[in-house]
């Protein structure tokens, strides 16, 4: 045989061999999503494709529903290391990288090409960012668009006054934008609103609508202001502490992967917010339609004050004219 073709069939065989001797590893992830979500489905199929691409070296522990606690709880336990990768909303990663925060400020958006250009555009920033805390972003997988629900119709601005709405205990960002409104939120764990629904202690929330409806909030409110307040970031991270025992090529199966898998979430989580709305609007629940331009220029002088109010507390300045400098010129464009 030529000598040629048996160092190139020596070659081979070592790389196949280093592939399949790979150290075996498991991650450990959690997520509030429910099981059965299509959250939840897309991370089973993102964990199969890990261990069919990676000849069986990497496998997913999921936990999913809350089961490891909230999103801050998950946090402490992926920093001593009974966890290494979670799920999160905007709230859980601003825990970690406060400045990824301005990507749920108030009434940012206009559309959902516009959420994906900033996205990919100030992926890497905040990539960097992550990593220095201690973080691999995996991928971005988007919430949905944000509205706000309440007992009794909110046309305007000053409609909010009388609304006993709830805030995320412990969001800047929420607590930011109803002190635009002009409104004291009733702060909050995520667990206990639909039982302070129930009771009455809150008559207002704001999530997506997927959101209102697998969370059953609802059941409890009339009216939904068709207005989208922001767009609800999400994201999987991995601890760079758990990534960096992987091999290279795990790293970048790793990688690839979860830019494909989250991306198809974050399409068919538009797609399950749209099932939603109707679910909601089958239910019973009515919509306000605000029209007027003057009261829609109020929405987005909120916003502005409320993402400027921030400044110093979660971003700086540049971030915040870097990217609203970037979303006028795409619509510039």
């Amino acid at each position: 045989m030529n000598r040629k073709i048996v160092h190139l069939l020596i070659i081979l065989l070592m790389a196949t061999t280093a592939v399949f001797a790979q150290e075996k590893v498991k991650i450990k992830f959690a997520t509030l999503a429910p099981e059965g979500s299509t959250w939840m489905n897309v991370m089973k199929e993102f964990s199969q494709s890990l261990k069919e691409k990676s000849n069986g070296s990497i496998n997913f522990k999921i936990y999913p529903g809350g089961i490891q606690g909230d999103e801050k709880d998950v946090i402490r336990k992926m920093r001593i290391g009974q966890l290494h990768s979670g799920g999160f909303t905007g709230v859980g990663l601003g825990v970690i990288l406060p400045e990824v925060r301005i990507l749920d400020t108030p009434f940012l958006y206009k559309s959902k090409e516009e959420v994906d250009f900033i996205a990919d555009k100030f992926f890497d920033r905040f990539a960097a960012g992550f990593e220095k805390k201690g973080y691999v972003l995996l991928g971005w997988a988007e919430v949905g668009w944000v509205y706000i629900y309440t007992n009794k119709p909110v046309n305007a601005e000053s409609e909010m006054n009388g609304v006993k709405m709830w805030m995320w205990e412990g969001d800047p960002v929420s607590r930011a934008t109803f002190s635009a409104f002009d409104v004291s939120p009733i702060p909050l764990s995520i667990t206990d609103v639909l039982t302070s629904l129930q009771t009455g202690l809150i008559d207002g929330v704001y999530t997506s609508p997927l959101g209102a409806v697998v969370l059953q909030w609802f059941t409890k409110v009339k009216y939904v202001l068709d207005i989208p307040m922001a767009n609800s970031t999400g994201a999987i991270l991995i601890t760079k502490k758990k990534f960096d025992k992987l091999s290279t090529d795990q790293q970048r199966i790793l990688k690839e992967e979860g830019r494909k898998y989250f991306g198809k979430l974050t399409k068919l989580s538009r797609e399950d917010n749209l099932k939603s709305q109707k679910t909601m609007y089958d239910y019973g629940m009515q919509k306000t339609v605000v029209t007027d331009p003057k009261l829609l220029a109020e929405f987005d002088t909120l916003g502005k004050e409320a993402r400027q109010s921030l400044v110093g507390e979660l971003y700086d300045q540049k971030l915040l004219d870097d990217v609203e400098h970037a979303l006028e010129e795409f619509r510039s464009k």
